[in-house]
C-alpha cells in the first residue's frame, strides 16, 4: 500500500490575529468551517478516560456551544457517561481537512441542567426518541432483529402520544480549561497556539509544530 505525502499549503495562522479570547477564536473558526460543510452537523472526538486507565475515544456531535462550554448528549448509562462519572477530565478533537486545521480542547465535563435536555430531545426525531429509550447503550445484544422488534415494539405502545425524555438520558457539558488551535503550513512547520487559562484570562503561547 503506498500512501501519498500532501503539503500544506491552505492557509496560515499569525499570533496578531489571534482572539485574546478561545472562545472566540473557536467560534470564528467554526463559522469559516460551516461555509465549506453541506453537513449542518459539527462532529468532534470526544476522549475520556475508562476504568482500565485507557484513553477512551468516540465522535460525538456538538450540539450547543454557549460561552460556558461545548454541548453533546447520550446515554449517561453508556461506557461515555460512565467514565466521566468517574473522572470528569476529557478533552474534544475537531478537525477540518477541508481548512487543513485542528482545534483541540481539554476541559472538565459536567451535566447540563435537564431544562436543556427536554429541549432538545424535543427536537429529535420521533424514531431517534424511542432509540433512546430502547437501547442499553454500550451493553451487548442479542442481535439486530432484537433491537429493530424492541424499537417498533416501543413506538407502536407509545402511538400519537408525546415521548417524554427518559432521566437516563441527557447533555453533557464539557468547560474548557485548555486550546490549542492548529493550521496546517507547508513543509510540516505547521502554525500551533496553545492558551492556557490563567484565572480569568488566557495566556498564549506558540508551539513548535
Amino acid at each position: 500500500m503506498s500512501l501519498l505525502h500532501t503539503d500544506f499549503e491552505k492557509g496560515f495562522l499569525n499570533f496578531e490575529d489571534l482572539n485574546t479570547d478561545p472562545r472566540l477564536q473557536f467560534s470564528a473558526w467554526l463559522d469559516e468551517y460551516m461555509q465549506y460543510t453541506v453537513n449542518d452537523n459539527v462532529a468532534t472526538t470526544f476522549s475520556s478516560i475508562d476504568q482500565e486507565g485507557f484513553p477512551s475515544s468516540r465522535i460525538v456531535y456538538l450540539r450547543d456551544y454557549p460561552s460556558n462550554g461545548f454541548v453533546f448528549f447520550t446515554n449517561y448509562k453508556s461506557n461515555k457517561g460512565i467514565e466521566v462519572w468517574r473522572n470528569n477530565k476529557a478533552s474534544l478533537l475537531f478537525y477540518w481537512p477541508e481548512l487543513e486545521r485542528q482545534v483541540r480542547i481539554w476541559g472538565y465535563v459536567e451535566k447540563v441542567d435537564e431544562k436543556l435536555s427536554d429541549e432538545y430531545f424535543k427536537t429529535r426525531p420521533r424514531g431517534s426518541q424511542a432509540g433512546a429509550w430502547i437501547s442499553a447503550q454500550s451493553q451487548e445484544i442479542k442481535d439486530r432483529e432484537s433491537l429493530e422488534q424492541e424499537h417498533a415494539s416501543f413506538l407502536k405502545s407509545a402511538g400519537s402520544e408525546q415521548i417524554a425524555r427518559p432521566d437516563f438520558w441527557g447533555g453533557f457539558r464539557l468547560i474548557p480549561c485548555k486550546f490549542e488551535f492548529w493550521q496546517g503550513r507547508a513543509n510540516r512547520l505547521h502554525d500551533r497556539f496553545l492558551y492556557l487559562k490563567n484565572g480569568t484570562d488566557w495566556d498564549i503561547k506558540r508551539l513548535a509544530p
